[in-house]
């Protein structure tokens, strides 16, 4: 519900997405954690989906930056900025309300230093308090598994940065690996596939592309081929081929490897009650990187558990986020305390 003293939000800043949920509305927000910016006048040309248009097809006087990387801030003031445009698009320009609280969704092997700058940007950008609830918590909570009870609750977030591992029961994270390999890593492998194979270079968006629409982590029934452009090696011209499904595949083999391998660790340092609560009620998968083709298919056959995709993957942390603002009294427990601008400390 809204007060007369502002709005409260739950917030996913996430490497290639950030996404804004907000109390008693929903999702408001969902664009690419991407900004533009002219090197010459220091200006913001643009923010989210319209900067991602200009990935690999700028001047040199325009960089297209991600703010962060693998789910660390790398550029301070960007991210305020882009954080400050997402809360604008969310409602934040109304005269009437402010933010008075927001939640956000942080990797959880982040230090001391690399969270306080998350909450300074939050904070900067126009919220009032700002708390930290560890992206696997959130991501428990959106896909409504009893994280309070006493029983294990296996969630893998596979972002765009980062890969969350994390066993929780009774609210509280017993066993967690952050792994710096996912949906970023897996375009890269594509890239340097496609550029060792082919001889041909191609951007970041061409690498999502084929991630998306071929690539798969198992071999499936039906084979499948894309038509890809880029500029040929050799010759410095464009050319023009096709990639079939395997090709993708083996790209993707080594990456996919360790994801699955981080898994097995941290169920095997999990207590052995716990491991057995993970056999009965299985491994949840969510973020983008989970529906890669056959991943979860994959991971089954490898650690012999079954494993799901969550419904909406894709904002399953922020829609945890947002269940803890409408519900805040409940899960204050599992939040980091707030930082309060100096301004307003009593």
């Amino acid at each position: 519900m809204f007060n007369y003293f502002g709005k409260s939000i739950g917030i996913d800043l996430g490497t290639a997405n950030t996404l804004v949920y907000l109390a008693g509305r929903g999702i408001v927000v969902n664009e690419p954690s991407i900004a533009a910016v002219n090197v010459k006048t220091g200006s913001v040309l643009a923010i989210g989906n319209e900067a991602k248009k200009m990935l690999g097809r700028t001047p040199g006087h325009i960089n297209v930056i991600r703010p962060l990387v693998n789910g660390v801030i790398s550029d301070f003031e960007m991210t305020q900025e882009v954080m400050r445009h997402f809360l604008k698009l969310a409602g934040g320009s109304s005269p009437f309300f402010s933010y008075n609280r927001a939640i956000v969704g942080v990797p959880s092997n982040l230090t001391e230093v690399e969270r306080k700058s998350v909450e300074d940007a939050v904070i900067g950008a126009g919220v009032r308090n700002a708390y930290l609830i560890e992206e696997s918590l959130a991501a428990a909570i959106g896909a409504r598994l009893p994280i309070h009870e006493p029983t294990a609750n296996m969630i893998v977030d596979i972002g765009g940065g980062t890969t969350e591992i994390a066993v929780i029961s009774m609210g509280g994270t017993v066993t967690a690996k952050s792994l710096k390999v996912a949906g970023d890593k897996l375009n890269d492998d594509i890239i340097r596939f496609v550029r060792d194979e082919f001889r041909l270079v191609i951007g970041e968006p061409t690498a999502e592309e084929l991630k998306i629409n071929i690539g798969s982590a198992i071999q499936l029934p039906e084979k499948t081929d894309l038509l890809v452009r880029g500029r040929d090696l050799t010759t410095g011209l464009p050319k023009e081929i096709t990639v079939k499904d395997f090709q993708i595949r083996a790209a993707l083999v080594r990456s996919v490897k360790m994801i699955v391998e981080a898994i097995r660790e941290v169920i095997e340092s999990a207590p052995p009650e716990l491991a057995g609560d993970i056999l009965r009620h299985g491994i949840h998968l969510c973020g983008g990187g989970s529906l890669l083709r056959g991943f979860d298919q994959l991971i089954a056959k490898e650690l012999s558990i079954q494993t799901v995709v969550v419904d909406d993957p894709l904002t399953c942390v922020v829609r945890g986020t947002g269940v803890a603002v409408e519900q805040f009294e409940q899960y204050s427990p599992v939040l980091n305390h707030p930082i309060i601008p100096r301004d307003i400390r009593v």
